[in-house]
């Protein structure tokens, strides 16, 4: 930082930006990709819609109160729409377009999600199925009070909540199921 004057001739601080020439490199759904000329700061969610053209992340508030920018950091349910793309480090970043296979196969959860129509006007949805996908991946068999608090910070504005309890429920009795070799 420095002091310069202004054109009163008061001074002010001024400082020097920081020069990006280190490369970012950002691992998700399974691919590294190097972003050698990203702000540091820029939220996660600009840095997958604009920049690698992962488009199933959804911009709602902006300010982290809604869900639908919702992602999983390592797992853990995360809002990307505050969440600055240099704090994401070594963490695996996974969008609703990595949940499926690579043959393009649907997970359990996302068949639920089609099967028992959730999707109403469907905005919402990567962000509410993100975390669902978050709560399945640490509890199994959640019950219903489970279910509610772990999505109780992604709106639906249409109201789907019940449907989606539902879809949360069935996709965790499929995984079990597969996971004890049933069909």
């Amino acid at each position: 930082m420095e002091q310069v004057p202004d054109v009163l001739g008061y001074h002010k601080t001024v400082v020097s930006k920081i020069a990006h020439d280190m490369s970012l490199n950002l691992k998700v759904n399974g691919a590294t990709h190097s972003l050698p000329e990203i702000d540091p700061q820029t939220p996660l969610l600009w840095v997958l819609r604009d920049t690698l053209g992962l488009v199933g992340t959804k911009y709602g508030c902006g300010i982290s109160q809604c869900g639908a920018c919702t992602v999983l950091l390592d797992g853990k349910s995360t809002k990307s729409c505050i969440f600055p793309v240099a704090s994401v480090g070594d963490s695996e970043v996974t969008t609703i377009e990595g949940l499926a296979s690579p043959s393009g196969e649907l997970n359990a959860l996302q068949k639920a999600w089609v099967d028992l129509d959730v999707a109403q006007c469907g905005y919402c949805q990567s962000g509410q199925i993100m975390a669902a996908e978050s709560l399945l991946r640490t509890n199994p068999n959640p019950e219903d009070e489970e279910i509610d608090s772990a999505m109780a910070s992604n709106i639906c504005r249409c109201g789907t909540y019940l449907r989606i309890r539902q879809a949360v429920k069935t996709a965790a009795k499929q995984n079990l199921s597969d996971d004890m070799g049933g069909e």
